[in-house]
């Protein structure tokens, strides 16, 4: 059983930055593939970003690619997620999941753990 936890949320304004951290309590966190999620309210969860187990590969959704960068330190059992430019349509719960396909997935069903989620608001 992996548990994750994230921080780093909050408010920003339309333009501003934020960085996402998830701590992992897996010794073994550099076997899974990690991911972020994301909740606007009325809307579905959607897959905002992915890494593999050594973050040689990452996979991003087209509403977030050149402005997020997904990240993680095997050492630290952390993954992150480095959201520039944010937009009021980044308003979302973030959660951060983790997959036994060690090369990480695009398929939301592959991701067996998740964390509680964390509230990130961006004004206009």
């Amino acid at each position: 059983q992996v548990q994750l936890v994230e921080f780093g949320g909050g408010l920003v304004q339309a333009g501003g930055s934020l960085r996402l951290s998830c701590a992992a309590s897996e010794r073994t966190f550099s076997s899974y593939g990690m991911g972020w999620f994301r909740q606007a309210p009325e809307k579905e969860r959607e897959l905002v970003a992915t890494i593999s187990w050594n973050g040689a590969y990452t996979f991003y959704t087209n509403s977030v690619k050149g402005r997020f960068t997904i990240s993680r330190d095997n050492t630290k059992n952390t993954v992150y997620l480095q959201m520039n430019s944010l937009k009021p349509e980044d308003t979302a719960v973030y959660y951060c999941a983790a997959s036994s396909y060690r090369s990480g997935s695009p398929n939301s069903y592959d991701y067996h753990f998740m964390g509680q989620g964390i509230q990130v608001t961006v004004s206009s």
